[in-house]
């Protein structure tokens, strides 16, 4: 029995939309640069696009803003230190004199060839001086007990560079489930990042121990940051 032919023709097109997707390829993945320095960020496509690629500069919480369109022309309010460049397949983005303000995630875009396609984008932070963390736990609150529940938090505040992990405890057995952890974005003032773990658990599993303990790796440090509490005690 035969495809019908009208089956054939929009499997065909499937096909030749499936295998014409543009690939859009962005290096580096993530770049950390000094005030004033000078930040290039490449983009590859798979073909020839022509020269219709699009930059974007998305902030945290924030839409997705056109920088540069057809390669190189620069979007109306767009400060003059940032520039596109590149044809063919190979493009770049480059941002001279780097501000605070710039910190965020790029990406590239391709509007030559339906679907429009994104690289993967890159992250860009400011470079300081490394920081180590201020550690600090906190116990449930007498209103979260009430309700059955019970939340043991650890904060880490003011540290650079970002990359930091941190180890529960209770009654010094390691404990890895129901636990969050949530890191801010670089602060724009001071270029440091802050984090909340949250160990989640019942009132009746939190009053059935006593040390409760979050041990804190950063490369400020050649010993975790360790700080604890005794239900007992509070």
């Amino acid at each position: 029995m035969g495809v019908p032919t009208h089956l054939l023709g929009l499997l065909l097109l499937w096909i030749t939309h499936a295998i014409c997707d543009i690939r859009m390829t962005q290096s580096p993945a993530s770049l950390s640069a000094s005030l004033g320095e000078t930040v290039n960020i490449e983009c590859l496509a798979s073909e020839d696009i022509y020269s219709d690629l699009a930059w974007y500069q998305q902030k945290p919480g924030k839409s997705p803003q056109l920088l540069i369109y057809n390669a190189n022309s620069l979007q109306n309010g767009v400060p003059s230190r940032f520039s596109g460049s590149g044809s063919g397949t190979q493009y770049s983005l480059k941002i001279n004199s780097l501000q605070s303000e710039d910190v965020a995630t790029y990406f590239c875009q391709q509007y030559n060839n339906y679907p429009w396609t994104f690289g993967g984008g890159t992250k860009l932070e400011l470079k300081r001086a490394d920081a180590a963390p201020t550690v600090s736990i906190f116990p449930p609150s007498t209103e979260q007990l009430a309700t059955g529940g019970a939340s043991v938090v650890c904060l880490m505040n003011n540290f650079y560079p970002r990359d930091i992990s941190v180890k529960w405890k209770i009654d010094g057995t390691e404990r890895r489930d129901g636990v969050l952890d949530s890191v801010t974005d670089q602060d724009s003032k001071d270029s440091t990042y802050s984090m909340s773990s949250t160990l989640s658990l019942t009132k009746a599993d939190y009053e059935s121990h006593n040390l409760y303990t979050c041990e804190v790796v950063h490369k400020t440090s050649s010993s975790p940051v360790v700080k604890s509490f005794n239900r007992n005690e509070c």
